[in-house]
């Protein structure tokens, strides 16, 4: 045998250890996120979560990593979402960093393979075990106290131990190893003190009984163990309950599709290996696996889940189609326009993994309290022990009974808990009214706001219209009208597109849109401009006239000026939602780059007085920097690429689901319905919210208050310490709950049963 062959084994070790990092690096690649500023969003699984300081070294072992852009670690759905500043850089240094933290990291697919909640499985086992263990102790502890004697006490306390012994090291498992992973990796969490306190007791038990001190508190140690394992088992179940809507949202999307080939055979791909310009089958029954657009076909199609309505929709040639939405009837076949990772669904589901990592002022506080739980409960309950050694002359025993209280009462879950329990399941709410939300913290936002901005065109207005008049001549120039048209995301501009018959003209060079303006590019080296009529103009011949009320224009260079008017159809809800604001003492105004006659007709329809007309981007973004700066908490509603910067600098902001990629982006929030009466629920939710965490905060708190001094004048045994402690918890995420039920009852809909059309009503002007 060779001297090396000793080395071999750990060799291959080492080789299989990397081997398995290599892979999870591959995979977390492939589910990663490519953002438009070049960073890469990851978003990965840690069982491991179990407790507030979780979070707190989570966050700042990842804090350390060079090339973190930001990190933020999710209590309820177990996951942490990690942004590389450069998505080229290899996710291994963030992963290595976790796992040397304790934390093991997998892919979102291995959550998935995992079936049954196997954590839960574990808590109910466990729980099982203490449960009966604490009825039979319980049964030979009534001998005891009912004054048997010395022999049979001493007997029924070494049966009681055989029963607790093995009790203990079973039903403690949860704690322990969390505890010991924790130690291991020299920090420490929630379950340290727990696994202390409930050791300890058990070690003075066995010490009493085999040592003639005459009293043993199996009983009370195996009880603290099933109370402990009853809140942490019941806390498991609120928090399951509370991600549900990612769960169910996740299952909609599909593993793959039917791709038609070029030679009109169907094969089957898995997801990651569909790409946009495939063509998609869609039968009838399935879920679209991907955004596309329809390319053949006619099926009747449920969309509840990009507008919150049921009632299903027809869908032809041409017709948008999202990721997760159901086919009914017929078999449809779409154009692949997105990759899967970045489809509406993924888009959907992101915005509800980030419901509880906004760096709100509440979550700032629940995490500085997590950082300092650790020393504080350690250094309370040694003082505690020593103080009360002090205090009954050396009674050891008496001392380590309120040391013991200390540790097990003292926990910080519930303030762990207050604020992302309540963000998830107000996150679900939204979710059921076709609200999204970006970022937990604009949740405390939209609560404080005494203002709202809306845009006009395709926020207030819906982006359906109809061209009312229309000067441009047919033939080339309709023909360029419509490419510079189809060019553009304004909701003008795609009803005028939709409403020219001819074929959009393919010779256009350097066709861009300008925001606030319109769209341009050079047919036969001449300009040619559709928008702003202002803006056209300075291309047509001799300054043509404009029209008083408003609309688009377009011109050719050395050409006249075209008007294109259009009847705006409102928004449903749109005035039910002026008049909620103005009710709740919210004040409303109307920001939009229209003329004054077409803001001025909107404005009276729905209720509101305050007009801003005429506006480019620049001008609603230094309206609300004016705001910010006088003390005002505006809400932004808009869709426009030139909306982009008003949405991210306003207080909190909000735009709907047909809005620009740049004004999603921006906003941080995204209704998917039509009807406008989802921005003031989700106002409302957000309120109910806000009140839900401030009274969590409230319970947490006062049990902290409460609790600590009573253990620390030894006015509680442990027992009534584990009670109160998972007591607390499953009350601040009971609390939470009712956020479920809050509200539906009067969430406010629109009365209207029918759009209401605002006829363009227009004069040359001079």
């Amino acid at each position: 045998m060779s001297c090396c062959a000793g080395s071999l084994p750990a060799q291959l070790a080492a080789e299989q250890i990397l081997n398995k990092e290599n892979q999870l690096v591959q995979e977390l690649r492939a589910q990663s996120r490519l953002l438009t500023d070049g960073s890469a969003l990851y978003t990965v699984s840690i069982p491991a979560i179990h407790c507030g300081q979780c979070i707190s070294t989570i966050e700042r072992r990842l804090a350390q990593v060079e090339g973190i852009k930001s990190a933020r670690a999710n209590l309820s759905l177990k996951r942490a979402t990690i942004t590389l500043a450069d998505g080229t850089q290899s996710p291994l240094k963030f992963v290595q960093a976790l796992e040397n933290a304790g934390f093991a990291v997998h892919t979102l697919d291995d959550e998935t393979i995992i079936s049954g909640d196997p954590e839960f499985k574990n808590l109910v086992r466990s729980l099982a075990v203490a449960g009966f263990a604490t009825a039979n102790i319980m049964l030979l502890s009534v001998a005891v106290w009912s004054g048997a004697g010395p022999a049979t006490t001493e007997v029924f306390h070494y049966l009681s131990s055989i029963i607790a012994v093995p009790t203990v090291a079973y039903s403690g498992r949860p704690f322990f190893h969390s505890a010991a992973a924790a130690l291991k990796h020299r920090r420490v969490n929630m379950d340290v003190p727990i696994s202390l306190g409930v050791i300890l007791a058990t070690a003075m038990s066995l010490y009493e009984s085999f040592l003639g001190g005459g009293h043993a508190y199996f009983d009370a140690a195996v009880s603290l163990l099933f109370f402990l394992l009853i809140g942490r088992t019941l806390d498991h179940l609120m928090r399951s309950k509370a991600r549900d809507a990612v769960g169910r949202l996740a299952r909609l999307s599909a593993k793959g599709g039917l791709v038609v080939l070029a030679d009109g055979s169907l094969s089957y791909l898995p997801i990651e290996g569909i790409h946009p310009g495939m063509i998609v089958r869609v039968v009838a029954g399935e879920r679209v696996p991907v955004d596309g657009i329809v390319f053949d076909g006619v099926s009747d199609v449920d969309r509840a889940l990009v507008t919150g309505e049921s009632a299903p929709t027809v869908v032809t040639k041409g017709s948008s189609l999202e990721a997760g939405i159901l086919n009914l009837t017929g078999s449809i076949d779409i154009e692949v326009v997105r990759e899967a990772k970045d489809s509406f669904l993924a888009e959907v589901l992101q915005m509800m993994q980030a419901a509880e990592n906004g760096h709100g002022q509440y979550v700032r506080l629940a995490d500085r309290v997590a950082k300092l739980y650790a020393p504080f409960v350690h250094v309370v309950a040694l003082a505690s022990f020593l103080g009360w050694m002090g205090a009954t002359s050396g009674n050891w025993h008496e001392a380590i009974t309120v040391a013991i209280s200390v540790l097990i009462i003292t926990c910080p879950c519930a303030l762990g808990l207050a604020v992302p329990v309540a963000h998830v399941i107000a996150a679900s709410r939204l979710s059921s009214i076709g609200v999204l939300m970006k970022d937990g913290s604009a949740l405390e936002r939209l609560a404080e706001i005494d203002s709202v901005a809306f845009d006009k065109t395709g926020t207030l207005t819906s982006n359906q219209a109809t061209i009312g008049m229309n000067e441009i001549p047919s033939g080339k120039l309709s023909r360029i009208a419509k490419a510079l048209a189809l060019r553009s995301i304004h909701p003008a501009a795609q009803s005028l597109a939709g409403g020219i018959s001819e074929q959009p003209y393919v010779g256009i060079k350097l066709l861009h849109e300008i925001p606030g303006f319109g769209v341009e590019g050079y047919v036969d080296g001449r300009l040619a401009r559709l928008g702003r009529q202002s803006w056209a103009s300075e291309v047509a011949a001799n300054g043509q006239r404009q029209l008083a009320g408003g609309g688009l224009g377009f011109a050719w260079s050395r050409s006249s000026l075209y008007h294109v008017q259009l009847n705006e159809e409102l928004r449903v809800g749109a005035r039910e939602t002026v008049q909620a604001f103005t009710d709740a003492q919210i004040s409303n105004i109307i920001l939009s780059g229209d003329s004054a006659i077409a803001v001025a007709k909107v404005a009276a329809i729905v209720g509101i007085v305050s007009v801003k007309f005429g506006l480019r981007p620049g001008d609603k973004l230094a309206y609300l920097k004016t705001q910010a700066d006088l003390g005002r908490k505006a809400l932004m509603v808009g869709d426009g690429l030139n909306d982009a910067p008003a949405l991210a600098a306003a207080h909190v902001s909000m735009a709907p689901a047909s809005a620009s990629d740049t004004g999603r982006m921006a906003a941080d929030f995204v209704f998917t319905s039509d009807n406008l009466m989802s921005v003031y629920n989700a106002y409302n939710i957000a309120c109910r919210t806000q009140s839900i965490v401030k009274q969590n905060f409230g319970l947490a708190i006062a049990y902290n208050l409460l609790a600590v001094p009573l253990a620390v004048a030894g006015a509680l045994n442990p027992l009534i310490a584990a009670i109160a402690m998972s007591s607390s918890s499953i009350l601040v995420v009971g609390n939470s709950m009712r956020l479920y039920l809050a509200g539906r009852t009067d969430e406010k809909r629109s009365q209207s049963q029918s759009p209401i059309i605002v006829p363009n009503i227009w004069k040359k002007a001079a």
